[in-house]
């Protein structure tokens, strides 16, 4: 595939103590493939992105030369996925109503291990994204968004949890985040494992107007559970369309893939925030925009040698753009 280039106006917030803009201004954003509906980029030291097609059920992969594969299919609908310390492949597969809504790991001679469909013996609702600490263990997403007939994730009251997982081996699963949250989406855990956080994204439903469009952080224990005391708004995106997956960089910096560009009445109305990369400080406030010409925006991750392209799954597309700092990557550390 030919890569395109897209000339867009980056957007910097003057923030005191901060050294270089996060993204340089000459950078232009590149068209790297395009498919149905993109989302879960993972960069793979081989050179390789993975993403998911989740429209076509299938994972794909573009590799060095830029060309376009397909890995797997069917995917199990899968949406975020990652790759471990092993280098081993870990999927959120819970698509949609006909997936298996659980988190798998593809193992180094392709066998494919599940590490957890269920808690308390009810399934997950649709398994989104994941993010992985400095000893292992997994954490996961776990929303609904459209018919939500099938839930089976409640409280003792009867409540529906959208909630968040941690995985600590194959089939020991923890909740961390009950109600603290209303509708997790992407999820990142800071190098030192001192900080989860999470975006929070209602977007959809009877419960979308006026449904939260967040970013949290929680402080995270030894032991790998939240202190729900601990949680802290670092942005708001108000009534446009909220955080979906996040990346860090080395210096604590989140980019979180959010806004559109044109509304969605009535549970997106506002349009204030664009489609694009926000890049937020760790302890709140908007440093940068990277504004991408594409609804919807879903995710992003950093690769190639130095870690400093930003892959960005924007729409049909899989979008990179360059960046000042490299950014934090489980595998290789």
């Amino acid at each position: 595939m030919t890569r395109m280039l897209v000339t867009i106006l980056l957007v910097t917030f003057p923030i005191a103590g901060l050294t270089a803009d996060p993204v340089p201004t000459e950078s232009q954003l590149r068209i790297e493939g395009r498919v149905a509906f993109t989302e879960g980029p993972a960069w793979h030291p081989d050179g390789n992105v993975y993403f998911s097609d989740i429209v076509n059920n299938r994972i794909m992969r573009r590799d060095a030369n830029g060309e376009m594969h397909v890995f797997r299919t069917p995917s199990g609908r899968t949406n975020g996925i990652q790759f471990d310390r092993q280098g081993r492949m870990l999927c959120c597969e819970g698509g949609g109503l006909d997936s298996k809504r659980r988190i798998t790991r593809t193992e180094l001679n392709g066998t494919i291990t599940v590490l957890a469909d269920r808690f308390e013996g009810s399934k997950f609702n649709s398994p989104n994204d994941l993010a992985i600490d400095s000893k292992g263990r997994i954490y996961f997403s776990d929303p609904r968004y459209g018919d939500r007939s099938d839930m089976q994730q409640r409280d003792a009251d009867g409540r529906e949890i959208e909630g968040v997982y941690r995985i600590d081996e194959v089939g020991k699963v923890s909740r961390i985040i009950t109600h603290e949250v209303d509708r997790p989406n992407g999820i990142v855990v800071s190098p030192d494992d001192k900080h989860l956080f999470v975006a929070d994204n209602v977007n959809d439903g009877p419960q979308g107007q006026g449904g939260n469009r967040k970013l949290w952080r929680f402080d995270l224990k030894e032991d790998g559970s939240v202190d729900p005391a601990s949680r802290k708004l670092l942005f708001d995106w108000g009534t446009d369309r909220g955080p979906d997956g996040m990346a860090m960089d080395i210096e604590g910096r989140l980019y979180a893939a959010a806004g559109f560009n044109f509304p969605v009445p009535p549970v997106e109305t506002a349009n204030q925030h664009k489609a694009g990369i926000y890049v937020i400080a760790a302890e709140g406030g908007l440093l940068q925009f990277i504004p991408v010409p594409a609804d919807m925006i879903t995710n992003c991750t950093f690769g190639d040698a130095d870690r400093k392209t930003l892959y960005i799954t924007a729409g049909d597309k899989l979008w990179s753009i360059r960046t000042s700092t490299p950014g934090v990557t489980v595998w290789p550390r």
